[in-house]
């Protein structure tokens, strides 16, 4: 049994701000503290600004509860007014509408430690959520004593098997924190008339009560810790990057596809050790990832394979206990049609016969990229061949060249596909940006290894038959860069 919180001493009205992301139930959580507010004949306001974007857009719920209505003159928390900063999502806990109620030494921040992006990262894929600095900035805001942290999402999917009651969990932590003036029963009652996953919600509630006094319990009813282990650098584990890509290759296409990974990227590991020997070869893990990431194009075979390698059909049977209709919308690139204005390829509805199709798909892997691949003769198909090729040409061409003054360009080179995101159109227009990329960065190679003057063992380096000798230089591929796009 768990001790409830001292009771709140009422001295004004309490404000509470809830930030968080649409479509992870930010406005429902203040509802349900207004109700249970109501419910304890207490006034209760709700302002919520949801921005542009219902789901992912930023949310942000301002609770205010009184004791009498005299006592609620405004709807919206004043500047450095907040009691509490409930911030389910730290980019939005950190922004500045969220932060202005904020004030040092009074007001206590709950901030969700798990990185959750927001909508705008739709329009920007590279942008990076920099967490540390994040709660930084709430720290200094509120002070160090004031933060407290919790990983909601971790407790809620290994306990629950779900994320989505996160929110829950961070509302139970922040009740039993003292930091939500209305009573357990009223807030149980809520999720009563709430009528929503009532018993879920009301798990997930428990969960975080829990984790505020006793954490290790919480390990124990999981049989082991709740708490994500951090994710290993794969500069540290280089070994491990390369054998984790090289078994996703096997599966893709070969052990001759792999066989050609291996050897650039093994080249490239044994001229960066020539200039770093203590590591990290920040190159190699970068050529490892990325050339990977451009043979293992997803096609048609592989899009096959992913749909009946069984890994889709465990998750059918995990998430839903039977279906009577499966469906497929996809743009099948030999029947699907263009939009009436020419637009992109506009996807039709395939029905589960689908299936039986792709087993029969996926078997013909082998034929990727000859010449009775009927799929292969696509624009989009002989783009991203060539770009494999050309990638490992233009690796090949830095080797010989490669000092510890254009090192760090050479790595940039090496993580340019990182940009090319999307399928069909979209991948092609970013991999023409990629290449104008490549052109200014060739540039800069060029001019750093003019600056740091040719190495005495250039040239030793070589892999197989390179397109582009080392003797031409990088600045000869950007001649190339646009090559294969037409």
């Amino acid at each position: 049994m768990i001790a409830s919180p001292a009771a709140w001493h009422w001295n004004g009205p309490f404000d509470l701000l809830i930030t968080g992301v649409g479509g992870t139930g930010i406005v429902t959580v203040g509802a349900l503290v207004a109700m249970a507010a109501h419910l304890e004949n207490k006034q209760a306001s709700v302002l919520d600004f949801t921005g542009f974007a219902q789901k992912g857009g930023v949310v942000l719920s301002y609770i205010r509860l009184a004791l009498t209505a005299d006592a609620l003159n405004q709807v919206r928390i004043d500047t450095q007014q907040a009691d509490c900063l409930l911030a389910c999502n730290k980019v939005v806990g950190a922004s500045n509408d969220a932060l202005q109620t904020v004030k040092r030494g009074r007001t206590m921040i709950i901030a969700n430690t798990h990185a959750l992006a927001t909508a705008n990262f739709v329009l920007d894929p590279h942008a990076t959520l920099h967490a540390p600095a994040l709660l930084a900035k709430m720290r200094y805001a509120a002070g160090d004593a004031f933060v407290t942290t919790i990983d909601a999402q971790a407790i809620a999917e290994r306990l629950l098997g779900d994320t989505m009651p996160a929110n829950i969990v961070m509302l139970g932590f922040c009740w039993q924190s003292g930091l939500v003036p209305v009573s357990e029963a009223a807030l149980l009652r809520a999720f009563d008339l709430n009528s929503v996953a009532v018993d879920l919600n009301k798990t997930a509630f428990a969960l975080g009560r829990l984790a505020a006094v006793a954490p290790a319990a919480l390990d124990r009813l999981a049989g082991g810790s709740v708490t994500p282990q951090p994710a290993r650098n794969d500069w540290d584990d280089l070994d491990g990057l390369i054998e984790r890509r090289a078994r996703h290759l096997t599966q893709y296409q070969n052990q001759a596809y792999v066989n050609r990974y291996r050897t650039l990227v093994y080249a490239v590991r044994a001229a960066e050790l020539a200039i770093v020997p203590a590591g990290p070869l920040k190159l190699t893990a970068a050529v490892a990832r990325q050339f990977a990431k451009l043979m293992a194009y997803k096609d048609e075979y592989e899009v096959a394979r992913l749909y009946t390698d069984g890994a889709f059909a465990n998750q059918l049977r995990e998430q839903f206990s039977g279906w009577s209709r499966l469906s497929f919308h996809m743009a099948p690139p030999l029947i699907a049609r263009t939009g009436r204005h020419g637009e992109a390829p506009r996807k039709i509805e395939l029905g589960r016969w689908l299936l039986p199709a792709m087993r029969l798909l996926a078997m013909c892997k082998r034929l990727r990229g000859m010449p009775f691949d009927v799929f292969g003769w696509t624009h989009e198909r002989r783009t991203e061949r060539a770009l494999v090729g050309d990638y490992a040409a233009m690796i090949e061409a830095l080797l010989p060249r490669l000092s510890a003054a254009n090192l760090p360009i050479a790595i940039q080179i090496a993580g340019v596909p990182d940009r090319i995101r999307g399928y069909g159109h979209f991948k092609l227009a970013s991999i023409v940006a990629a290449r104008a990329g490549w052109q200014d960065l060739a540039l800069q190679f060029d001019r750093a290894g003019l600056e740091d003057g040719p190495r005495p063992n250039a040239g030793s380096i070589a892999v197989g038959a390179p397109i582009i000798s080392s003797d031409q230089g990088v600045g000869a591929l950007r001649e190339r860069a646009h090559e294969n796009v037409g």
